[in-house]
């Protein structure tokens, strides 16, 4: 984890964590992530960062904080956190954690959300060392027929 900074994101890292995700999940990005990365850095008070090695971006987290969904006080939801593979193990995730519950903290947020299938036992790990646990959510979905 030499010589790697973690600093707020910028539009312009949207490429890299494009190929970010791509490396993770070996399929093809559909997503748009300069959309998001632009809407994300538009707004002051979202707690977006990345992990810059080498003026490289090797990782990313990106949290949105929300007031009044589901009858819930001010909190912050994870909604994206990936380290490119050849940096895991370095504890880049766990830096980029810290610096947003950091930002979190100074913003006054006392709980923070995320979502993990409950399948994705590494996942599920690496959050737990951070110090999740189960909320009172429930994920529900329906599918529609296109």
């Amino acid at each position: 984890m030499e010589n790697c900074i973690i600093r707020r994101l910028r539009p312009e890292d949207a490429d890299d964590i494009n190929q970010i995700s791509a490396a993770i999940t070996n399929v093809p990005v559909e997503y748009d992530f300069k959309r998001m990365i632009e809407d994300q850095s538009g707004r002051s008070e979202d707690a977006s960062f990345v992990a810059e090695r080498e003026g490289r971006v090797v990782g990313y987290l990106i949290i949105s904080i929300l007031s009044g969904f589901f009858g819930i006080k001010r909190s912050a939801w994870i909604s994206l956190l990936g380290v490119h593979p050849r940096f895991m193990g370095q504890r880049i995730g766990e830096r980029l954690a810290e610096e947003g519950f950091k930002y979190c903290k100074f913003q006054g947020i006392k709980d923070v959300y995320t979502t993990v299938r409950w399948d994705s036992t590494d996942l599920l790990s690496f959050f737990k060392t951070l110090g999740f646990d189960r909320s009172n959510f429930i994920n529900l979905r329906k599918k529609l027929d296109l």
